[in-house]
């Protein structure tokens, strides 16, 4: 069996790629192009007959569909590059992937809700509040409308093994913390988004067992699937549990409760069921998933 991997050397995609490569009875294709790694491929998403000619050459499977621009401020700073890879390159590979007969699987946000109303099913009505969250649900749109049977799978902030801390936004807040511990430097943070942080081994075991129950089972796996961690913090709450994990102060820590920058959704948290009743759901302890992945970066 091939898997063919967008944004295999990013933060989740990594993951994924050796869930997969793991297992004996698959192969993977992992897609990359800024930071392409031994074993990967280099390919240029945004170049359309490039993509075209190597899917038709692999003949995968299934693709999963990792790659994106996911930090919101930078997609407001350049809509158009957003919009090229988060909706272009999305209804690019679902054409393709229709006409190859092959099913997609994307990796989706819960930004594409508003926050006002949680938790939220996969049957609710989405209303982003930012480009980001406006650009992943049309990449969700084109996926569907290419095919009913491909997947979306909409998933919270991400931490995991980070290649630097700005990898992913709840790993990022060490480097204010630890800047803060020796000199006057006030640290703001935001305490009032609520999140669920997930690991991203847990949602590449999601992926892996989405995968094979409609790939070797055969299974009715298609259309919205959610899943988040089931612990909810504010920033503030995160910097506060990584000070108590390696004995930093809160001194100059300073919680903030007004929003600034780019406007996000307020609970985004997301009811899980669909994916608790195929007995799939994967939960790390926030605790314990986050002090294993920082424990090398303290005082780095």
């Amino acid at each position: 069996m091939k898997i063919f991997l967008t944004g295999a050397s990013g933060l989740l995609g990594r993951s994924i790629y050796e869930r997969f490569l793991n297992e004996s009875d698959w192969t993977v294709c992992g897609i990359s192009f800024k930071r392409t790694k031994p074993g990967l491929t280099k390919l240029n998403l945004l170049e359309k007959d490039a993509v075209t000619n190597l899917l038709n050459s692999v003949r995968p499977d299934v693709i999963v569909h990792c790659a994106a621009e996911r930090f919101p401020d930078k997609v407001e700073s350049d809509p158009q590059a957003a919009y090229d890879l988060n909706v272009g390159v999305s209804t690019h590979l679902a054409n393709v992937a229709n006409k190859l007969n092959v099913p997609l699987l994307y990796i989706s946000t819960d930004y594409v809700f508003n926050g006002d109303n949680s938790p939220y099913k996969e049957t609710d009505e989405p209303t982003p509040i930012n480009e980001y969250g406006r650009l992943k649900l049309l990449g969700e749109k084109s996926i569907l409308d290419a095919n009913l049977e491909n997947i979306i799978l909409r998933i919270p902030v991400l931490y995991g093994p980070v290649e630097s801390l700005e990898e992913s936004a709840i790993t990022y807040l060490l480097i204010g913390l630890q800047k803060c511990q020796n000199s006057n430097e006030l640290f703001k943070v935001s305490n009032y988004e609520l999140r669920n942080p997930s690991s991203v081994n847990d949602i590449a075991n999601i992926v892996f067992k989405l995968v094979e129950k409609k790939i070797k089972l055969n299974k009715e796996i298609r259309g919205i699937y959610q899943w988040c961690g089931s612990e909810t913090f504010t920033k503030y709450d995160i910097v506060a549990k990584m000070a108590h994990m390696f004995g930093f102060n809160m001194d100059h820590v300073v919680p903030v409760t007004e929003q600034s920058g780019v406007k996000r959704p307020f609970n985004t948290l997301l009811d899980v069921s669909r994916i608790n009743q195929l007995g799939i759901g994967t939960h790390t302890n926030f605790e314990d998933g986050i002090k294993s992945v920082l424990s090398n970066w303290v005082n780095k």
